[in-house]
C-alpha cells in the first residue's frame, strides 16, 4: 500500500475498502448471473439474447478485477469467498430458475438497475472524501452498467414490437 496514494483517499480507507468488497460482491454475482443465463436462455431472440449475455458477463468480470486491484492498491483485501459475496451483496443474485427469455432480461434489467443506483450512492460518498482515482473508476464501472441496461431494454423493446 503506497503511503501517498491511500493518503490522498480523504475517507476512512477501511470503510473505502468495505463499500469497494461489496461492489465486488455485486460485479461476481452480476458475471454469474449473466453468465449461466447465456447458457440457459430459451425462447424467441434467444441467440441475441445469448451474446448479450456473454458480452455483459465478460465486463462484469472485468469491472470484479479493477474493484480488486483498487482493494489491493489500498492495502484490503478482495472478499476471498463465494459465501462472503451473498453476504456482502447490495443488489443481491436472480438465479435464472425460468429460462424464458423475457424473464432472464428482466432479471438483468433489474440487476443494472440496482448497480446503477449503488455506483450512484458510492459517487456521492466519495464526492465527500475527493478521492479521484477510484471516483474515476467508479464512474467508468457505472458508465457500462448504464449501457448494460439500455442494451437489455432495447431487446426487450424489439421483442415487443416483432410481435
Amino acid at each position: 500500500m503506497g503511503t501517498v496514494g491511500t493518503k490522498i483517499v480523504g475517507m476512512d480507507v477501511k470503510k473505502l475498502t468495505g463499500l469497494l468488497n461489496k461492489a465486488l460482491a455485486d460485479e461476481w454475482l452480476a458475471y454469474y448471473q449473466y453468465w449461466v443465463g447465456s447458457k440457459v436462455v430459451k425462447g424467441p431472440m434467444r441467440k441475441v439474447v445469448e451474446a448479450e449475455l456473454v458480452e455483459h458477463a465478460e465486463e462484469e468480470l472485468k469491472h470484479a478485477n479493477m474493484l480488486a486491484e483498487r482493494i489491493l492498491q489500498l492495502g484490503g483485501a478482495p472478499l476471498l469467498s463465494p459465501q462472503d459475496w451473498i453476504k456482502q451483496t447490495n443488489c443481491g443474485y436472480d438465479a435464472p430458475k425460468n429460462p424464458n427469455v423475457k424473464t432472464i432480461l428482466k432479471q438483468n434489467i433489474k440487476g443494472e438497475q440496482c448497480a446503477i443506483l449503488t455506483y450512484k450512492k458510492l459517487l456521492d460518498d466519495l464526492k465527500k472524501a475527493d478521492d479521484p482515482i477510484t471516483s474515476n473508476m467508479i464512474r467508468k464501472i457505472m458508465e457500462d452498467e448504464v449501457e448494460h441496461e439500455d442494451d437489455l431494454q432495447a431487446i426487450e423493446e424489439d421483442m415487443r414490437s416483432a410481435k
